[in-house]
């Protein structure tokens, strides 16, 4: 027998535990993506293809297995607390549903999960920054005024159910390619999700279509800001370029200043009272958007009119988007929309 104090059986050395590599860490990450993308909360649409990932998180192009029509699907990951999706977010997204206009893109349903809120609007073909990627320049001016109208139309209506966009961009104006058709998309979602609620890509081209009084430090968001990025866009549908494209806030602000000349209180009164205006500033002197007319065919003395409106500096002398209806460079414009 053997004694108490005699040593038992040595155990086996344990192998050591394999860590994964980091290409079988991609590779799980990337089969959990696929999963995530093949994922249909409604039941009743088949996922295409993911189609790109933005503000707000992941679209896919899905087609409805009960009609055969195409839809646009947008996830957005919501990195909240634990009872998930504020129900404040949720009620903003409903109030979009009621927005029903040729020029909005179209909110058809509202899915809410713990970590994520699934929205279906109508699937178009690109958006207007691919468009002008692939086309070119609106060198026709028939054209030129037809979409702007559009991009003008479709504000107006918001603004006048008193939703704001905040987040206006080239990637948030749609395209129907076939019938040259504009929709603009996101209305809403700024406001319902408290821009950015993740990044999702490092982009900071939002930035060059933010109003100077938010870049330079104001918080009260109004519909101005939304005719600031209205000019911006128009601008940039006429030349290909867009008007301030600035790689930081402080960038963009001096690339602002560079082309309409730097604010003071005589031409913006308050200006200067601005969180993050500094009297050291450079003085620049207004260019009247020169460059801008030299570099467009279609833009004759209404349209640079018509931008040079949209980009006025105190934003309570920027016109509102119905008023912007009765500019002379949009009166061709609705009979080419219509």
């Amino acid at each position: 027998s053997q004694r108490p104090d005699a040593p038992g059986p040595v155990p086996a050395p344990r192998a050591p535990r394999r860590m994964a590599g980091p290409a079988e860490a991609a590779a799980a990450s990337t089969a959990a993506d696929a999963e995530e993308d093949r994922e249909d909360p409604f039941g009743r649409f088949q996922i295409l293809e993911k189609l790109g990932e933005g503000t707000y998180g992941k679209v896919y192009k899905a087609v409805s297995r009960e009609s055969g029509e195409l839809f646009a699907l947008k996830k957005i990951r919501i990195l909240f607390n634990e009872e998930g999706v504020p129900s404040t977010a949720i009620r903003e997204v409903s109030l979009l549903k009621e927005c029903n206009h040729p020029h909005v893109i179209r909110l058809h349903e509202v899915c809410s999960q713990p970590s994520a809120l699934f929205l279906v609007f109508d699937y178009l073909d690109m958006d207007l920054r691919a468009f002008l990627k692939r086309r070119g320049k609106l060198t026709d001016p028939a054209m030129l005024k037809s979409a702007a109208f559009q991009c003008v139309s479709g504000i107006e209506f918001c603004h006048g159910r008193r939703i704001l966009h905040r987040d206006l961009k080239p990637q948030n104006v749609l395209v129907d390619v076939g019938r040259f058709r504009l929709k603009l998309a996101d209305f809403g979602l700024a406001r319902a999700f408290s821009v950015p609620l993740r990044a999702y890509t490092h982009e900071v081209v939002t930035l060059w279509y933010r109003a100077p009084e938010i870049l330079l430090g104001q918080t009260k968001y109004a519909t101005p800001a939304d005719i600031w990025s209205l000019g911006c866009i128009v601008s940039e549908m006429a030349t290909q370029q867009a008007l301030f494209p600035g790689d930081s806030e402080i960038d963009t602000i001096f690339k602002i200043f560079r082309l309409l000349g730097t604010p003071n209180d005589e031409v913006w009164p308050g200006v200067t009272t601005l969180r993050d205006y500094k009297q050291e500033f450079p003085k620049w002197r207004d260019t009247c958007l020169a460059d801008v007319r030299a570099s467009s065919p279609a833009l004759d003395a209404d349209g640079a009119d018509l931008i040079r409106a949209c980009l006025r500096y105190n934003p309570i002398d920027r016109p509102s988007a119905r008023r912007l209806l009765q500019h002379p460079f949009l009166a061709d414009g609705v009979d080419a929309a219509s």
